[in-house]
This record gives C-alpha cells, structure tokens and sequence, in this order.
C-alpha cells in the first residue's frame, strides 16, 4: 500500500495535467473522438496495450436520442487497456463523457465550448490514466490481469450497456469491477458507499401525441392533443400516490411539456417527458407497466394516435460480499475514518449494466466541501486534492482483490468462481416499453 501511495503521489502532476486537458475538450455523448485519441496516446506512452470499442447504434436508437435532445449520434466509442496476464481479471471503469451545460467558472482551463465537465467524469479519466501507471510499474507483482475501461455515454443512461454488448467483459473475461464517482459538494478524501442496490433506476417515456389542429371557437371539430396531454401529466403523477408502495423512494417528474403557437389555435400535436426514479424494483416493474397504460388509455380515450420513445437504466448493484473484500484495501487508502457506509443516492449511473453481469462495488470520492456547487451545475468546481487518492484506490483495489481473487482460485483447484450480482437482486432489465435493453 505504501508503495502504490507514493507512486500516486509521485504522478500527482500528470493526473492533474491529464484532467485539465479534458476539461478544457469536453465532448457530449456516445462518440468522442477528441477524448478517444487522447487516451490512446497516453497509453501509448506508457506502453499499455489498448482496444477501441466502437459499437453502432440502430438508425432508431439514434432517431430515439435525438428526441431526448442529444446531438445525432451513429456510434458508440470506448476503450479497454489490459495490464497483467492471466486470470483472474478485474475491470476499473471511467466514464468519459460531459454534460450539455455550458461552464461558468472562471478557470485558465475551463472548457472552451459550450459542453461542461460538471459532473467530474474529467477527473475520472484523469485517475484511472494515474491507475495505469502504477500499475504498468507493478505489472510484473500482478496476480492476475487488470482491465481499464474509459467509457462513453454515462450521462445517455446507456453507455455502459453498448460497451457491454460489445464485448467488454469478455477477452479475458471479467470476474469482478470497481467504479469511482467523485463529488464536489463532500469532504476531500471522504470515500462512502453503499451494498446492494445504490443508485436508482431511470426509465424516462418521451410521449409524442398527434390530434387534429383547428380554431379555438370549434372544439369538437378538433382533438385537442395538449388536453391529452394535460390528463396524462396529472394521471402519471397520481399513478404514484395510488399504486406504489409509499415507503417507497419514487421520484417522478414531467419535465417536459409543450405544445402550440398562440391562444386562438388548437395545435395538431404536443408531447410530454416524464421521468421515473426509484430504488426500489417491484415499484420499478409496476410502474413501467402501468404508465404506458395510462398513456395509451388517455390518447386512444379523446381520440388521438401517439408515438412512445422509452429509455432505461437500472439500478447499480454493488455486491455484498465483494464490498467486504474490497474494504480493508479502501481503507489502506482513505484511513479507515474516512470511510463510511451511506444510503443509496438517489441519481442514476448505468454502471448499472456491468454489475448485471459481474461482482461490482460502486465509491464516492469527496474532492470538495458540503454546501459547494453539486454535480450538474453550472459552477461545480473540484479542487483537484483528491485526485492521487482515487488513482491510488483503483490500483491499490486491484492489486490487493487480484492476490485474494487468485488465492481462493487455487484453493478451488484452480478454478475461480464468480457470482452475478444480477441474477441475485433482480436488475436484469426489460425497458417501459417491454423491449430488450
């Protein structure tokens, strides 16, 4: 521990170096070709072997995007690197992608276009690039193999799963994996954490309603399609105080609801976007059958016709018993005070998708102070003092799990068995419109 602490803190000015760079380039969404091609060459000057994940994207699922409001999209870009050799493997995960929110800080290298690192995925990158270095230093002390993953489209809510369907955990095959998210608005060094579920779901339903437009004097030659859509805002939002458990942490918002050009004109269409958190999964399942009732009910009801866009992302999943072996290696880190057990939090993060398929344990890193500018906002601002301890954590993690992960490997005639966390809690996922994720 000891060792990796210093090399951590020897990279303390390429860490931040590599963070400021990224800052200053953020790129939005599933393609980031800019981001890419720097991840590439820093690996290449470590000599670290890398593969490019392109998935493309089905022409609706970009029409789908679009519709959400990101930019168009045909592909998803992604890298692994792999450090050591043999199993077992264990996969370090940083998203890499920034927000639409156009920075007001007033920093040398704040960003220089109108997208915004604001919720840290910079200094993610930044961290596992300083991972990577040490554990290229130690490469030769591994007990098994180590996978980087630099993941696009977090904030899509469907990153994660485009990289797992091309093939991420495979090749070697991934036994386990540890993500990092850091926080402005906690103390620097803090590293909290929650077991089983502990971020919630998102299932969002873009409601596109088509009525027949006419003039305000004659109603009934017309199908008022902000009227439906007025009843089904009010009808999903009742949804949740008759049909869900109240115990249950449900949040749901139409944040979306638009419609017509002037008072005297009843438009030809309007449409709603509403959004649906929760933690717990049997609310999750009853709602994401009852809402699309409700919608279709409500438009067929006044006559109308209607297009339903559904994404969704689960829960992440952190695995129990793979919390307990990692920490005792977390507190080498942050000192066993800094360390603390926390409710789930209540944003969503498709890391979700990983601990589907594989042992996950899911951290927070404080890199700020409380009452300072949150994640997604305008003027969220890292001092930049954390960020030795999270590549020291990623690596001292992977380096300590490795030994203990081959260990019990031999002691089962070579043979390392690995649980799915998501055969265990539930979280394989069908989206709100009853398709596949």
């Amino acid at each position: 521990m000891k060792e990796i602490w210093e090399k951590a803190r020897s990279l303390k000015a390429a860490i931040i170096a590599d963070r400021r760079y990224l800052h200053q380039h953020p790129e939005i969404g599933l393609d980031l070709p800019k981001t890419c091609n720097y991840i590439r060459r820093r690996l290449d000057e470590m000599h670290i072997p890398w593969k490019d994940h392109v998935e493309e994207l089905p022409p609706k699922l970009t029409k789908d995007f679009i519709e959400a409001g990101f930019p168009s999209m045909t592909r998803a870009t992604g890298i692994t690197a792999t450090i050591g050799h043999g199993g077992p493997c264990i996969l370090l995960r940083a998203d890499m992608d920034a927000l639409p929110i156009k920075e007001e800080n007033d920093l040398p290298f704040a960003s220089a276009n109108d997208y915004g690192h604001m919720c840290g995925h910079d200094s993610h990158v930044a961290m596992l690039l300083g991972a990577a270095a040490i554990l290229k230093s130690m490469e030769s002390k591994l007990a098994g193999t180590v996978k980087l993953l630099f993941q696009p489209g977090e904030e899509t809510g469907a990153g994660a799963r485009l990289m797992v369907q091309n093939g991420i955990l495979k090749d070697p095959e991934v036994d386990a994996a540890l993500g990092i998210h850091i926080h402005s608005d906690k103390p620097v060094g803090e590293v909290t954490y929650s077991k089983g579920v502990n971020s919630a779901s998102l299932d969002t339903y873009i409601v596109k309603i088509r009525g027949r437009g006419g003039h305000s004097s004659a109603p009934h030659q017309c199908i008022d399609p902000l009227m439906i859509m007025n009843q089904i805002y009010q009808a999903v939002n009742l949804l949740v105080t008759r049909e869900t458990d109240p115990e249950a942490m449900v949040a749901l918002t139409c944040g979306v609801a638009r419609g017509g050009t002037a008072v005297n004109i009843i438009p030809e269409t309007a449409e709603v976007h509403i959004g649906v958190r929760t933690l717990n999964i049997e609310a999750r399942e009853h709602l994401k059958k009852r809402i699309p009732e409700l919608v279709d009910g409500y438009v067929k009801a006044w006559r109308g016709t209607y297009e339903l866009t559904c994404f969704a992302t689960p829960s992440t999943y952190s695995d129990s018993d793979f919390c307990d072996q990692m920490l005792p290696f977390i507190r080498e880190i942050a000192g066993e005070e800094n360390v603390h057990i926390c409710p789930p939090m209540k944003g969503t993060e498709d890391f979700g998708y990983i601990t589907q398929q594989v042992p996950g344990m899911y951290l927070c890193l404080g890199d700020g102070a409380p009452g300072a500018a949150p994640l997604h906002n305008a003027k969220m601002m890292l001092r930049e003092e954390a960020f030795c301890e999270g590549a020291a954590l990623y690596a001292n993690c992977a380096v300590q799990w490795l030994k203990l992960a081959a260990g019990k490997a031999a002691d089962a005639s070579g043979t390392f068995f690995r649980k799915k966390s998501g055969e265990d809690c539930g979280l394989h996922e069908k989206n709100g419109c009853g398709q596949e994720e």
